[in-house]
This record gives structure tokens, C-alpha cells and sequence, in this order.
């Protein structure tokens, strides 16, 4: 998330103090995310926290709206101190139903979304399905999730609350019983959306894929939440909590996700913040941040290199701009403003490219209606399923034959080869093989390791 220098320094202030701050942010910079991924499993967990809500009704259209706070340890178990049953789950019919919002495949190949609502009673549960769709809606709005919106599948999980909104709404002092336990003021921050985490497990176990989660509170409240550890027990990649109801939320909750499937760093930074004046740690993991200059990174072919001097679709041209991964100085980021700093702005050139490669650690672009483990003969057909991209930035995807590796002629589908076409030798029954390569030939992507993972090719064994 990210946030501008005057705002953040208002809301270092408005926290109570600079030092409780900075003892609620990662020190590492461009770690945040592998060291909590590192970190042995506890009762705590590390969690982003959301910037400060910007004031009036044209936000979003605001520059310099910081996406987040840094990092902050919140309990696994939600809300401590709450009265006993104050937050018991609830067993009314139809709870923990599942519903396929989005079907675009098997789960074996496409990027399973659960959305889990809290704060839902049944009465509220058409809304909360309406919530989801209109959420979704304002993901698949932003690049890469636009081209990429076919290889995703989203699933929602309906959670009953006896009561309705979450805790902490509208002021410190509500409790409300939800299914959940989500709750404002985690951490004594206000805008910080926690949960507990088993709860939001329990639910989330009934989906039958899940890579990524999202938490809709029943609030109008302004507030979030990025858990960008990947789960130990289910495999997802992260939570992001938000607030239904809120339009800057949604940001926020893109943003997470920025973290969990691109493995990106936060591109924001503290002026004023001690500690945070000057990086002199080791060169980043991270993609997006490096304590190279643009010169370094060209001649020693690294990071971003590949971009350097291109229009990106935040604003400017790619370079090595001073700021990042929370550090005034030391660190650079591709960009001035990307979706890795400030809410309601596209991602940068690389980060998009991150994005993809995200998606497709997760799903591919082709996947096999016909089974590869089946023998095909004469009067069978290879069948596949396409997820093409879509939208102003897609290029078609470059389907391609082949049998026994040597090329064959397009068919007349390109989704579906019959092997009668292929005219086997009967003196030369088999077996053979045929094969289909799918390749995303994207000019978002630049990075060779990363263009092959936008590769599938599934073969079948053929007899004449």
C-alpha cells in the first residue's frame, strides 16, 4: 500500500507517536514478505497495514493516497479480550455453502479466488453474493487482471453471522458476534481489518480449490488488511481483508494482492520516520525494488533492466526512482507512483509482468478436455480448452500441432485436432505422439524464465 510524504507524516502523528510507528513496520525493506514466509509458524502473524482513508469523494482520483503503513504482528485468534461466546460460529442452514460465482475451468488450471464474507447474517447473504461480484468486478478492472480475467475461477463461501457488521464499527467499543471475528482497531489502529485466522480456514476448507482468499466485512467502514504469508495448512497465498461497503478498500485489497501473487515490495517510503532515512541492507528479492541505479542495472542486465526508458501505464517512463521498499534513499523503485504505493493507479511495467507470472504459477492457459492419459484412436479427436486473454492489451494466444515433434498443418479448429486428419501409416501403427504447445506470446512480459512459464504443451499417445 502506499501513501504520500505529508500524509504520511499526519498519520504517523495522528497514530500517537513516531516511535510506536516504526515499531509497528518490518525492518527489513523488500522483506516483509519472505521473512514472515520464513518465520516459524506462532500464535502471531504479520500483517500490512492499510494508509490512512483520504478525505472526500474524489479520493481515488488523488495521486497521492498511500496504499499502506508497513507491517504490524497481529494474533492468529482475532480480537483478545472479547466476552466469552461473544464470538461464536453459527449453525444456521445453508452455512459454509459454496457458490461458483466465476467458472472458467478446472481448478487444476485456473487461480481459485474465495471469497468468505463476515458480518453476514442469512438474512444478508444475497447481498453478500452481490458484494463479491461487485468486488471482482473491480479487480478484473485492473492490469494484468483484465487480460488475464479467464484464468481465474471465484468461489464464494457463505459464512452466517448472528449479527450484522464486525466489530469495531462504528466506534472501539462495539462487539458483534460474526462468524469471522473480524474487528476494527487491531493493533490499536483504527483502520487495520484483523480476523481469525482459523475461522476464516474453517470456512475457506469448504471451497473445492482456494489460491487466494478475500474477506468482505458487512461494513461501510474504511479499513483492511494484508496476510501475505501463505497458509501452512490450505496452501492459499495470502488474505486480504476489506470492507464491503467502502470504495477505497477495494484499493486497498488490490494492492495485497500485489504482495501475495506478484511478490512485490512496497513502493512507498517514511520522510521523517528515524530509522527509515537510508538503506544499507543486501540487494532486495523482490522484483521492484533494487539499490541499483538505472546505469547499473543495464550494464549488469538485472531487476527491471528490460524496461528501462518504456511508458508505463502509471505515469512517466521506467527508471530507478529514489525511494522504496519503505527507505527514503538507497532503494530504488521502476516508477513514482504505481499501484505499489498509491491506491486507485495502475501497476507499473514490471510489476504487471510480476502480476502475470503470478497468475501462472497458479494456472495455465490451456488445459486438456480430452484426457492426455487416454490412447487416441482414428475415430477420437484431441480436444483443449483456451483461456484466452482478453481486453485492449491481449494478443491472440499461438496454438500449435505437432505429431512425433514434426509440425502439422493448422486444423480447422485450432482447439480440437482429429486424429483421423492425421493420416497414419497403418503399416506403422504407433505409438505416436501428438502434441499441442499454447504459448501467451504477451509484450507485457519481457523476462525469458518468466515468458516460459506462459507455456503449456500437453501431449497424447497415438495408435493408427
Amino acid at each position: 500500500m502506499r501513501r504520500s510524504s505529508t500524509s504520511l507524516r499526519t498519520s504517523v502523528m495522528a497514530a500517537a507517536a513516531a516511535v510506536a510507528f516504526v515499531c509497528a513496520v518490518v525492518t527489513a525493506p523488500g522483506a516483509a514478505a519472505g521473512a514472515a514466509a520464513n518465520k516459524p509458524t506462532t500464535d502471531r502473524v504479520q500483517v500490512e497495514i492499510p494508509g490512512p482513508e483520504s478525505a472526500g469523494p474524489t479520493a481515488l482520483a488523488q495521486p497521492h493516497t498511500e496504499a499502506g503503513s508497513g507491517y504490524t504482528w497481529v494474533s492468529r485468534r482475532g480480537r483478545e479480550g472479547s466476552p466469552p461466546g461473544a464470538l461464536s460460529p453459527e449453525t444456521a442452514p445453508g452455512d459454509g455453502a459454496v457458490t461458483k460465482v466465476v467458472d472458467n475451468g478446472p481448478t487444476t488450471d485456473r487461480l481459485d479466488v474465495v471469497f468468505v464474507g463476515d458480518g453476514y447474517t442469512a438474512g444478508e447473504l444475497a447481498q453478500f453474493h452481490t458484494d463479491v461480484r461487485e468486488r471482482w468486478a473491480e479487480i478484473v478492472a485492473v492490469e494484468p487482471y483484465t487480460t488475464y480475467a479467464n484464468l481465474f475461477n471465484v468461489w464464494a463461501v457463505d459464512a452466517v453471522s448472528r449479527q450484522s457488521g464486525v466489530s469495531g464499527d462504528p466506534s472501539r467499543d462495539v462487539v458483534r458476534d460474526t462468524a469471522l471475528g473480524s474487528y476494527f482497531w487491531c493493533e490499536n489502529t483504527e483502520r487495520l481489518l484483523c480476523v481469525d485466522e482459523a475461522k476464516v480456514d474453517a470456512y475457506v476448507d469448504n471451497a473445492p480449490a482456494v489460491d487466494l482468499v478475500m474477506v468482505l466485512a458487512n461494513s461501510a467502514k474504511y479499513g483492511g488488511a494484508g496476510y501475505n504469508t501463505p497458509s501452512p495448512t490450505l496452501g492459499y497465498e495470502g488474505i486480504a481483508t476489506s470492507s464491503a461497503h467502502n470504495a477505497q478498500s477495494g484499493q486497498v485489497a488490490i494492492h495485497e494482492t500485489g504482495h501475495s501473487l506478484g511478490k512485490l515490495a512496497d513502493e512507498y517510503f517514511y520522510p521523517g520516520v528515524p530509522g527509515y532515512e537510508h538503506y544499507t541492507g543486501p540487494e532486495p528479492g523482490e522484483s521492484n525494488i533494487t539499490e541499483l541505479s538505472a546505469a547499473r542495472m543495464r550494464s549488469t542486465r538485472t531487476k527491471w533492466y528490460r524496461w528501462l526508458g518504456q511508458t508505463s501505464p502509471d505515469g512517466g517512463t521506467v527508471g530507478a526512482y529514489t525511494g522504496g521498499g519503505y527507505y527514503v534513499t538507497g532503494l530504488n523503485r521502476p516508477t513514482d507512483g504505481s499501484l505499489m504505493r498509491f491506491t486507485g493507479k495502475p501497476f507499473n511495467l514490471p510489476g504487471v509482468e510480476a502480476m502475470i507470472a503470478g497468475f501462472h504459477r497458479h494456472a495455465s492457459a490451456a488445459h486438456a478436455l480430452t484426457p492426455t492419459a487416454r490412447t487416441l484412436r482414428a475415430e477420437d479427436s484431441a480436444r483443449i480448452a483456451l483461456a484466452r486473454p482478453t481486453g485492449p492489451a491481449a494478443r491472440p494466444l499461438r496454438v500449435r500441432w505437432y505429431l512425433d515433434d514434426k509440425p502439422l498443418r493448422p486444423p480447422a479448429r485450432e482447439d480440437t485436432m482429429q486424429v483421423s486428419e492425421l493420416r497414419l501409416d497403418p503399416r506403422r501403427p504407433g505409438p505416436h505422439r501428438l502434441t499441442v504447445v499454447v504459448v501467451d506470446p504477451t509484450d507485457s512480459v519481457r523476462d525469458p524464465v518468466i515468458a516460459e512459464t506462459l507455456r503449456t504443451s500437453l501431449t497424447w499417445v497415438v495408435r493408427a
